[in-house]
């Protein structure tokens, strides 16, 4: 969503009014090629731009009869919809096996499967056609009128909550908030580390704790949809809203928004994933076009909103930009083609605020449309309009209401319980309208695990760390100060930085209820060791952060560099003369420690090699208990397990893409996905090119070794009616194709165990973090490798365990475009186990 003023919302304003309806012809015509993405460069890919249609699972969508004797008239924007009568038929349900204990449990979103479990399957079908039963009775009472309401909300400030949709008989409306990491523009409530430090837990239960702690407190605050989480890839590093994400890797991200998203609709609040799709950058993001190549879109972009359908998520909010061409939220093909048929998604696509083009977007896939406004909206008045002159089908209409209104059965919403909404987004100080709930809980202790567990360290010369009670310690850098002129809330949005920085900047922030600084939690520590504590928070004289270093046991530097929405980075540097602090300080003083909290990836290479520079702390964005999680890290009370979701590279020219400058607002700035397959290390990787520190790399105060990789076939269990298309997948033939065809269970279903055992040798407990990569065939045209497992094992000194890490046959696949299907590679799989991208401790081969 689109942040400004604490309190204001953009609407997007209508380019003009639309057509007289009386202008419209009744006579059907076909979607043309540019309500689509650029489609696949085969024959038998086209179909699937075309508008759904009841076609069996196996088979693609209908193609609309070509007509070409007609006048067509159009809506305004880049790739204008022509505006005249569709037929309609709603995508059927993607057809669902029998569960199959301990593979494919039936179950529903309130009841997901352990985390502890990764190989299940969830089977939500039974779920959702108990929640579509309901959804269609109530609708089959509704006037047209209120079928459209539930399409279109209210209007900005018409509500409590930043998007609203009005009640309907006894169907309660719905409240719409931000965001991805706490309930926006509400008190009482926490502010959670953002996704980026979720993810760099590589701990899947944390991942499912902190969805599930965040979907409590939505629902305790009478939040119906939380616009979360967001999983666009951080393609291009200087990504302003990378921070709100899980990082460039399709497989790590799909980890990241599955488990959140599990764990959030456990709690009863409908998930959202944003933004769809290819929504990389902030520059120009509403006039710029994502050129993406099919199987580019469908092997990283598509792949985390993949693994969110199979969550069994209930939204999606489709982006600002445009998709080769097409704005996202009118794009047939990426709304319709694939995520609503081949993905099988059953809930609905509302819009970000104010990105809908047009009321023909109905047609392309677009269920609901926000905030509402009705100068700049699309649907209600207009939408009921097209209905009744037959331009847009009311049978249409009725599978967006039905689609909306099963999310909302679907997580027990409809219960007389659920709370109310309890607050007021856009005006917090009005008594009558906010009840000040307290929803935090404990969830400060939770914010502290994940703190601690996301801390990567990344430098730790002669075992600096961690820290012994050391007689003098001084804290250098305004990034360790609590903010001095007004509160961790200062700043609206938290565009701004007093102290340190704990989050980044717009819509997918929260406001603290408290904030621990470093400067705090390392005094308390201080107080008990009996250190002599000191600090110099000038962040911009040098020479005096120098002097106070002086004759100091540790002088530890904070770094920070903010980002958010609207703006990307205009460099990859420290803020606040950053560089040039931890040089000076180095300079007088020969244990140095720096600590960085950044929305991203800073070039280190002014002072990463000075050799008084002896340990690095990579913090990130750790929320409201960020200084507590520092000492207990620093002092050793945790051991450091956290790894990075990102390649930090030595020059920003490594990288492969760049964010594309330029654009007036006028003209639509092209931005061609050129890397293709190749983003963070995987363009390193083939590219040949040494990081400075490797995606996937941490370091640990004890050490781990591996041993006894073993790699075998997993036998199916319970009644398998997918032998024949294991079979053809073993023998690379296309996939089968058609609704749900990229979320089956036979793609997904464990096809084979990695095992090995690793051990601590060292001499303090630690949780160490096994990765798997693949290597395809030579011929595949992958990566050199690419992350297709992880887990977490915790080990006392001396202690060894065995490991377990299934794959699928999804997970060992290529997006084969002629056939529109996911295929095995021709040749020998090979993988590799160990602690980075970088660093394999096992190798072995796949028995194929």
């Amino acid at each position: 969503m689109r942040s400004s003023a604490i309190f204001i919302l953009l609407v997007a304003a209508r380019a003009s009014a639309a057509p007289s309806l009386s202008t419209l012809t009744s006579s059907s015509f076909p979607l043309p090629s540019s309500l689509s993405s650029t489609p696949p460069p085969s024959s038998s890919s086209s179909n699937l731009a075309s508008l759904p249609s009841s076609g069996s699972n196996n088979s693609p969508p209908s193609v609309l009869p070509i007509t070409t004797s007609i006048s067509v008239l159009t809506e305004p924007g880049p790739s204008p919809i022509p505006i005249s009568p569709y037929p309609f038929a709603p995508i059927q349900s993607p057809s669902s096996e029998p569960p199959i204990p301990g593979v494919y449990p039936a179950t529903s979103p309130k009841h997901p499967p352990p985390v502890e479990s990764p190989v299940l399957v969830p089977n939500f079908a039974s779920a959702w056609t108990t929640a579509y039963d309901k959804a269609k009775a109530k609708v089959e009472t509704w006037t047209l009128e209120e079928k459209v309401n539930i399409t279109t909300g209210v209007g900005t400030a018409n509500g409590r909550c930043i998007g609203n949709i009005a009640p309907i008989d006894d169907f309660s409306g719905l409240c719409l908030e931000d965001s991805p990491l706490g309930v926006r523009l509400a008190d009482f409530v926490t502010v959670f580390p953002a996704a980026i430090n979720a993810v760099s837990t590589w701990k899947r239960s944390l991942l499912r704790a902190r969805g599930i702690a965040m979907g409590k407190e939505h629902v305790g605050k009478g939040v119906n949809i939380a616009l979360g989480p967001m999983m666009n890839m951080a393609r291009v590093v200087q990504g302003g809203r990378n921070w709100e994400g899980f990082g460039p890797d399709p497989f790590l991200a799909g980890v990241g928004a599955y488990e959140t998203i599990l764990g959030m609709q456990s709690a009863g609040v409908q998930a959202c994933a944003k933004h769809y799709i290819n929504n990389e950058q902030e520059n120009q993001r509403t006039r710029e076009s994502s050129n993406v190549d099919d199987r580019t879109q469908h092997e990283i972009y598509v792949a985390p909103f993949l693994r969110s359908v199979m969550a069994g998520l209930a939204s999606v909010m489709c982006s600002y930009n445009l998709v080769d061409g097409t704005y996202a939220c009118e794009n047939n093909h990426t709304l319709n083609s694939i995520l609503k048929n081949e993905l099988g998604f059953q809930g609905f696509i509302m819009s970000d605020w104010g990105a809908q083009r047009s009321t023909m977007s109905a047609m392309t896939g677009l269920d609901m449309t926000m905030p509402g406004d009705s100068n700049s909206s699309y649907f209600g008045a207009i939408l009921a309009a097209y209905v009744e002159n037959g331009t847009i089908p009311e049978t249409r209409v009725d599978d967006m209401a039905t689609r909306i209104l099963a999310s909302w059965y679907l997580l027990g919403q409809d219960s007389p319980n659920y709370p109310k909404t309890n607050f007021n987004a856009f005006f917090p100080l009005d008594d009558a309208t906010n009840e000040h709930i307290d929803v935090q809980d404990d969830h400060g202790k939770l914010v502290r695990e994940i703190d601690t567990s996301s801390i990567v360290l990344l430098k730790n010369v002669n075992n600096t760390l961690p820290l012994k009670k050391p007689r003098k310690i001084v804290l250098i850098g305004s990034d360790a100060a609590p903010a001095h002129i007004a509160g961790p809330n200062e700043f609206p949005d938290q565009a701004g930085v007093d102290g340190v920085l704990a989050v980044g900047w717009g819509s997918g922030t929260a406001w603290f209820t408290y904030k621990i600084s470093p400067y705090e939690a390392f005094q308390a520590r201080a107080r008990v060791d009996h250190t002599s504590f000191s600090w110099f928070f000038n962040d911009f004289d040098s020479v005096g952060a120098a002097t106070a270093a002086v004759q100091q046991d540790v002088a530890i530097v904070f770094l920070q560099a903010d980002s958010g929405e609207d703006i990307d980075r205009s460099n990859l540097t420290a803020w606040l003369n950053g560089d040039a602090l931890v040089q000076a300080v180095a300079s007088q003083n020969n244990n140095t420690i720096v600590v960085i909290n950044s929305a991203g990836q800073l070039i280190l290479e002014p002072w990463i090699d000075h050799p008084n520079v002896t340990a690095v702390v990579w913090a990130g964005l750790e929320g409201t208990e960020t200084g507590n999680a520092l000492v207990d890290v620093i002092y050793g009370a945790v051991n450091p397990s956290g790894r990075l979701p990102y390649t930090i590279a030595k020059s920003p020219q490594d990288y492969p893409a760049q964010a594309v400058e330029g654009g007036n607002g006028e003209e639509i700035l092209n931005i061609t996905y050129s890397e293709g397959l190749f983003i963070d290390y995987r363009h390193f990787d083939a590219a040949n090119i040494m990081p400075r520190f490797e995606f996937g790399f941490g370091m640990s105060y004890t050490v781990f070794e591996y041993s006894g990789l073993s790699i075998v076939p997993v036998e199916d269990v319970g009644e398998d009616q997918d032998g024949q298309l294991e079979a053809n997948w073993l023998t690379a033939k296309p996939g089968p194709r058609g609704v749900g065809s990229s979320t089956a269970l036979w793609l997904h279903r464990a096809a084979y165990t990695v095992s090995f055992t690793v051990q601590n040798t060292g001499q303090v407990a630690g949780t160490e973090i096994p990765q798997v990569y693949l290597h395809f065939p030579a011929g595949a045209g992958e990566p050199p490798s690419v992350l297709r497992g992880f887990t977490d094992v915790e080990l006392q000194p001396g202690e060894e365990k065995s490991v377990n890490v299934t794959l699928s046959r999804y997970d060992l696949s290529v997006w084969d475009v002629p056939s529109q299907s996911w295929m095995r590679a021709l040749g020998t799989y090979s993988l590799s186990v160990g602690t980075s991208s970088r660093d394999f401790r096992l190798k072995g081969t796949l028995p194929l």
